[in-house]
């Protein structure tokens, strides 16, 4: 009897590459139980008229949130 392989991504993952091998180590945690099966895959693109409008962005705020530098560029303060 012959084992079947997992066809892999022809792209590979993202900061990745081509999976070569049969395992991938992760860096991190994983929140799953003991020894079950985690699937890594693409993501999926939206599809959804909200999704696939254009955005107009006017404005990125970089101020800090915890309030140690409340102010956007250095000219400001």
């Amino acid at each position: 009897m012959k084992c079947c392989r997992i066809e892999k991504d022809i792209g590979g993952f993202p900061y990745h590459g081509v999976v070569k091998d049969d395992y991938l180590m992760i860096k991190g945690c994983c929140v799953s139980p003991k020894k079950w099966i985690v699937t890594l895959r693409q993501t999926l693109s939206q599809t959804s008229r909200v999704a696939l409008e254009e955005i107009k962005l006017e404005f990125i705020d970089t101020s800090s949130k915890f309030r140690h530098g409340c102010f956007q560029t250095t000219l400001e303060k």
